[in-house]
């Protein structure tokens, strides 16, 4: 008995320590009519037509030369190049394939 009284107590207190600690009924207001207009969603028109393109986008900078940062001097190369390089080449630092593996 005592425990679920205990228990009512607490919460009793627990919303009126809420309703102090965040008063939201104050900040709520009526929007008068007439309501301001809301705009359209931008919605895509063509969505397999926009993943076309995106794809083809992607495939030619995958697929293509161009600067990263002109500035700097990075440049990007085609992707079958740049793995061609690397396996001939290997990476700066990493760590010889041949290596002791447990």
């Amino acid at each position: 008995m005592a425990v679920g009284l205990g228990v009512g107590v607490a919460l009793v207190m627990l919303a009126v320590a809420a309703n102090l600690l965040f008063p939201q009924h104050r900040l709520d207001r009526l929007m008068a009519a007439p309501l301001p207009p809301m705009a359209a969603p931008a919605l895509q028109s063509d969505p397999p037509a926009d993943m076309a393109a995106f794809r083809a986008a992607d495939m030619a900078r995958l697929n293509g030369f161009g600067w990263v940062d002109r500035a700097h001097g990075v440049a990007h190369v085609p992707i079958g190049q740049a793995m061609r390089q690397v396996a001939r080449e290997g990476i700066p630092d990493w760590p010889a394939g041949g290596a002791e593996q447990p």
